[in-house]
């Protein structure tokens, strides 16, 4: 058994596509209509191609009130890890991230924490 899919919640699939593939630089891997929302998936150009990250709209009744509670309790919906968060943390920022936390070492790992603009609070993380 592996992980080749996690979804991450999102309040608006363009908006969050635009966010993950030019703020982060993902790379689109499936953009499927379904309906009035789409089947859309990302993938880290430095992670396995096989293991991609669903956009996935916020539309259940629980999705949205889940979503906004771990927000507003400064809870990161996921983490993503990163060879050197400094060094990401500054590419970001000049790329118009917003951080809430900056690199901060927290015993062996450092983490910063940024909002995705799509009502996620995400973590990124190396040790």
């Amino acid at each position: 058994m592996r992980i080749a899919l996690a979804s991450v919640l999102v309040d608006d699939q363009a908006k969050a596509l635009a966010f993950y593939t030019e703020k982060l630089g993902f790379v689109k891997v499936l953009d499927i209509p379904m309906g009035e929302h789409r089947w859309l998936t990302v993938a880290s150009p430095e992670g396995t191609p096989d293991v991609q990250l669903a956009l996935e709209p916020n539309v259940h009744p629980a999705a949205r009130p889940w979503q906004q509670a771990l927000y507003a309790d400064g809870i990161p919906l996921t983490s993503f890890e990163s060879r050197d968060v400094h060094a990401e943390y500054e590419r970001l920022v000049a790329k118009g991230v917003v951080f809430r936390t900056p690199p901060t070492v927290m015993g062996p790992v450092t983490i910063a924490m940024f909002d995705d603009t799509c009502g996620n609070l995400i973590q990124l993380h190396s040790a």
